[in-house]
């Protein structure tokens, strides 16, 4: 049994279809509501604040993915990522679980120095404490031998279905309803993007090969990077859309946060868009050559063949 927890959101998803075509039919789903995406898949309803229900999640598992994700509440992330980590790591130490765990950079230094497996953690605010805290906490676990785990990292995503994340709040899912987009900061520097199904396709690889885990893996990018600008006009091109845009300055930005928690809540990452974002990737790619990672066109024309949602 190979399970996912928080299997609701687009990596889950796109993970529980990686499996079944490449790996296995025996996949358990787990998040508050869970719906099937294989018709094979079993799925439990549980709350993994609760240790019990983490218990009872992972209890005959082989290999447990958390793709968990929390709304951008800087208070919710501290209140609730240490719970959901000691009970995870808890449950799967108690039932002989390897845990994959799907990260993000938010500890990494908001420069544009290249990013690596070996790059110090150096957070900007504490979304990005926390998340050091729970990964280190992960660590110490896998050093004391509690769990065999496997770290896999992300930059920021891109994607179809129900991908959440900046870009396809500012760019994508404006450019399809007809809106102008927004970036933040500057339209000039290089973006480092994962499109989301290359993301959990690139996770079930990592789950189901033995020597991967131990380690902290970067997932595979496509490494002909663009800016914002390029991005945006690539877009525009496919989806037969207007490309004009408009960038939000600092002081723009702090003015909307005085009205709106989640604009002040992404505040600390505002520094990561001033300048080049250089995730590198490199280890991933050497060690599986076979795998295709998607280019920007290829992955916005999919998003750009999706139903646009109704204009509001």
């Amino acid at each position: 049994m190979q399970t996912i927890l928080g299997a609701s959101g687009q990596i889950g998803r796109e993970l529980a279809r990686s499996l079944k075509r490449d790996f296995t039919s025996d996949i358990r789903l787990v998040s508050r509501q869970p719906q099937k995406v294989n018709d094979t898949d079993q799925l439990i309803s549980a709350d993994l604040l609760n240790a019990d229900d983490a218990l009872r999640a992972v209890e005959g598992s082989s290999i447990v993915y958390v793709t968990v994700g929390l709304p951008m509440d800087t208070q919710l992330w501290v209140e609730q990522w240490p719970i959901l980590m000691r009970n995870i790591l808890n449950a799967c130490e108690s039932h002989n679980a390897k845990l994959v765990f799907f990260d993000n950079t938010y500890m990494y230094p908001q420069t544009a120095t290249p990013q690596t497996e070996e790059t110090p953690f150096q957070p900007n605010g504490d979304k990005g404490k926390v998340r050091e805290a729970i990964v280190r906490e992960l660590i110490q676990a896998m050093d004391e031998g509690r769990v065999d785990a496997v770290i896999c990292r992300a930059p920021e995503f891109y994607g179809p279905g129900k991908t959440q994340s900046i870009t396809n709040a500012t760019i994508l899912n404006k450019l399809k309803a007809g809106k102008k987009p927004t970036v933040f900061l500057r339209d000039d520097t290089l973006r480092s993007l994962i499109y989301t199904p290359d993301a959990s396709r690139a996770m079930a690889l990592l789950g189901n090969t033995p020597d991967a885990y131990g380690q902290t893996w970067h997932l595979p990018c496509d490494d002909q990077r663009l800016t914002y600008r390029q991005f945006i006009q690539l877009a525009s091109e496919i989806f037969h859309t207007d490309s004009q845009y408009k960038i939000l300055k600092r002081w723009q930005l702090k003015l909307a946060g005085l009205l709106n928690q989640q604009v002040r809540d992404a505040a600390e990452l505002l520094p990561r868009y001033e300048v080049d974002n250089i995730f590198v990737s490199d280890k991933f790619k050497k060690r599986f050559p076979k795998f295709r990672v998607t280019t920007f066109r290829e992955g916005l024309t999919v998003v750009g063949e999706e139903p646009t949602a109704p204009r509001t």
